[in-house]
C-alpha cells in the first residue's frame, strides 16, 4: 500500500478510487493555494483603497471570458509553452493547430500540477479570478492585456475560416 493509499484511508475516503493514484491530499493542497492567494490578493487590494465593484458590466464579463479562454489554451496545449509544462507531463504528439498534446506523469504534486496544466478548464479559473482581481487593482492593464488575447483569439478564427475557404476551392 502506497503512502497515498494510506494517507487517502486514513482521511475516510479510502472507496473514492479504487486501484487508481488519485493524489487528494496534492488536489486540496492546490485549492489551499488559490484559496489563500485569492485571499491575500483581496486583503492587498483592499489595504490599497481599492474597492470591489458593485457589479461588473457585460461588456468586461465577455472580454475576460474570451481572454481567459485563450490564456489557458496557451499555457495548456501551446508548443511554445511546453517548457512550462514539461517537468509534469509526457509529450503525447501534435494537436490542434499550434498545439500539442501531453499525458500529465509522477506521482502527488508532480502529478496533481501535471494534470492541472494540460487542461484548459482547470486553468480557467485561476486566469479568471486573476484577470478579475487585476480588473479591480489595475483596470486599465488588465484591459489591455485581455484585449491581447481577445484579439489573438479572433485570429484564430479567421486563420481556421481563411484554410476552410481554401480548401473550398
Amino acid at each position: 500500500m502506497s503512502a497515498t493509499d494510506t494517507d487517502v484511508e486514513q482521511n475516510g475516503v479510502a472507496g473514492y478510487a479504487p486501484g487508481e493514484n488519485r493524489p487528494l491530499a496534492p488536489y486540496a493542497a492546490l485549492v489551499a493555494t488559490y484559496g489563500t492567494a485569492t485571499a491575500v490578493a483581496l486583503l492587498l487590494l483592499s489595504r490599497r483603497g481599492h474597492q470591489l465593484p458593485e457589479r461588473i458590466g457585460v461588456g468586461d464579463v465577455v472580454l475576460l471570458g474570451v481572454a481567459t479562454h485563450k490564456l489557458s489554451r496557451l499555457i495548456a496545449k501551446d508548443k511554445v509553452t511546453s517548457f512550462i509544462r514539461a517537468p509534469f507531463t509526457r509529450f503525447q504528439g501534435p494537436g490542434a493547430p499550434g498545439e500539442v498534446e501531453e499525458e500529465p506523469v509522477g506521482e502527488g504534486a508532480r502529478l496533481a500540477i501535471g494534470e492541472m496544466l494540460v487542461c484548459p478548464y482547470c486553468l480557467a479559473q485561476w486566469i479568471a479570478c486573476a484577470f478579475t482581481l487585476g480588473l479591480v487593482g489595475a483596470p486599465r492593464l488588465t484591459r489591455l492585456l485581455a484585449t491581447v488575447f481577445v484579439a489573438h483569439t479572433v485570429s484564430d478564427f479567421l486563420q481556421v475560416a481563411y484554410r476552410l475557404a481554401e480548401e473550398q476551392q
